[in-house]
């Protein structure tokens, strides 16, 4: 696979993250369990979770409409239609994505492969009341959502590394109307 067409399956890739968690949220916002019981929370959050808090069943609605938008972003990355969303923008959001999303399943805000790690082998203690839950929790999260959210992160750093690599829209379309098939411009004088 070329580097190219590496770099559009990053974009592709995004897109399908953000529709696999966006449905998973809505799911739940719906009412399914849908993973809800894995999701790594302290217990008093954990609860609320599981017994349909309001927020947490807006929070849903929210998440699942963001990974709506989540799809467009990645695909306005790779598709002609995108060429008429601003640059900067795109760009903005899939670095910040990206970056947020890789610190987030290596450990930078508290849960990741390091934080799970640490808290499996033992060199960093669970409250005890609580200690077979979050040991069990840290387990999914080592296996499922940190995995998840590295892959869903380079797909998103992919994209912006594709769409900073590009030339603009603008510049392109420039470009082909500058130059006649005869190697001259458009109004009969020789390219130099």
């Amino acid at each position: 696979m070329s580097r190219a067409d590496r770099a559009r399956a990053g974009a592709y890739g995004a897109a399908a993250c953000a529709a696999a968690y966006g449905s998973m949220k809505l799911a739940q916002a719906l009412g399914a369990e849908a993973l809800a019981d894995k999701d790594p929370l302290p217990p008093h959050l954990r609860e609320r979770l599981l017994a349909r808090d309001p927020l947490f069943v807006a929070s849903h609605w929210i998440l699942a409409a963001a990974a709506v938008v989540g799809v467009i972003v990645a695909l306005a990355t790779v598709r002609p239609w995108g060429a008429a969303v601003p640059r900067r923008p795109l760009l903005t959001i899939a670095w910040t994505l990206g970056i947020f999303m890789i610190v987030r399943s290596i450990g930078g805000v508290g849960f990741g492969f390091v934080g799970d790690g640490l808290l499996l082998s033992g060199l960093r203690t669970a409250p005890a009341e609580h200690a077979a839950l979050a040991r069990e929790l840290a387990r999914w999260d080592l296996l499922l959502w940190s995995p998840f959210f590295l892959l869903w992160g380079l797909c998103w750093t992919t994209a912006g590394w594709r769409l900073s690599r590009q030339a603009p829209p603008q510049k392109a379309a420039q470009g082909r109307r500058r130059r006649g098939t005869s190697g001259q411009l458009n109004d009969g004088q020789p390219l130099t």
